[in-house]
């Protein structure tokens, strides 16, 4: 379903919802004009082609594909943010775009799907309490970004957390799927949220002469907040592969104890087969081939080889204690 929203900014902190314009240059006047749309591309999209703004500016809030991003014309500044997608049944990763066009007098800003950090700051408009400026207006929209993803960050922290507990506990019995689907949304995350910092980094650092010194303040401690998320993304990630680590550590070693056991068993029993071979050829001059005790001697002997054999491993550290050291497991 399409949304359209405008309000007036007085630039002392009051807002006002006006009716939305089929033209942008009829509604343009005193205190800021902030122009929000959300609905199906075909809908926006006609709009924006109709709305009078810069053949560039229209280019870039149609573009079918975002990345985070701030790009400076002439006294115009379009913008690139993106916010986890909350929206029931869809996955966080799956991260939403919210297109902007900012200027002295207009902020046009445009979104696909539902953002709730969006929401947030239009409630506070609808209540009559509204940004000062265009500048802290998209900081406030980056921080409500910001606070949206920040629990879904704390989310994958504590899963890499009870991984972590599991392969030392478990010993490396951790479910590989757990750990791939941290690190793949991880990875997604993270994809967005690096030139997020960079798209607000940029815009901080602009000097257009409407950025005012409060809206500067706010944008920095957004850049702050993203690139904390970011951090704790990269953590996510690194730790998600030690854990791998570990997994794959844990494997290996259970596989060579299994190959060590395996090598002595054959080991144990190669003399004994050379025995019986050479003892069952079917040649004259066999020893005890005619004697009745003959095979039972035979028996304790091999008894005595096992013995042997096995009081020779564990004296080797194959078997017994000190074994893990003597074969050069961990």
């Amino acid at each position: 379903m399409s949304e359209r929203l405008a309000f007036r900014l007085d630039g002392r902190g009051g807002a006002k919802e006006i009716a939305f314009p089929e033209v942008i240059a009829d509604a343009v006047g005193e205190g800021v004009l902030w122009l929000h749309l959300s609905g199906q591309p075909d809908e926006i999209d006609g709009w924006v082609e109709a709305s009078g703004l810069d053949p560039l500016a229209v280019a870039a809030l149609t573009a079918e594909e975002t990345r985070p991003r701030c790009t400076v014309h002439e006294e115009t500044i379009l913008m690139n943010l993106r916010g986890v997608n909350l929206s029931p049944g869809a996955e966080p990763e799956d991260m939403v775009s919210l297109r902007s066009y900012l200027s002295e007098r207009l902020v046009v800003t445009l979104q696909r799907r539902p953002l709730y950090a969006v929401r947030d700051v239009l409630a506070e408009c609808q209540a009559g309490h509204g940004p000062d400026s265009p500048g802290e207006l998209i900081a406030r929209i980056a921080l409500r970004l910001a606070d949206r993803a920040e629990p879904v960050v704390m989310s994958l922290n504590e899963r890499i957390d009870d991984l972590e507990d599991q392969a030392l506990e478990a010993k490396g019995m951790v479910r590989r799927g757990d750990l791939a689907d941290v690190r793949r949304v991880a990875i997604m995350l993270r994809r967005y949220m690096f030139p997020q910092r960079d798209a607000l980094t940029t815009l901080e650092i602009e000097d257009a002469p409407w950025l005012h010194r409060a809206g500067r303040g706010r944008l920095r401690e957004a850049t702050e907040r993203v690139t904390r998320l970011a951090e704790d993304l990269d953590a996510i990630r690194d730790r998600s592969q030690i854990v791998h680590d570990q997994i794959m550590d844990a494997r290996a070693e259970a596989m060579n104890r299994q190959m060590l056991i395996l090598s002595v068993v054959a080991a144990l029993f190669l003399p004994l087969g050379l025995i019986t071979g050479l003892l069952g050829i079917n040649v004259g001059g066999i020893p005890g081939a005619e004697t009745g005790w003959a095979f039972w001697g035979v028996c304790g002997f091999l008894g005595v080889v096992v013995v042997f054999q096995l009081w020779l491993f564990r004296w080797m550290g194959l078997i017994g204690k000190g074994r893990g050291q003597s074969a050069g497991l961990p």
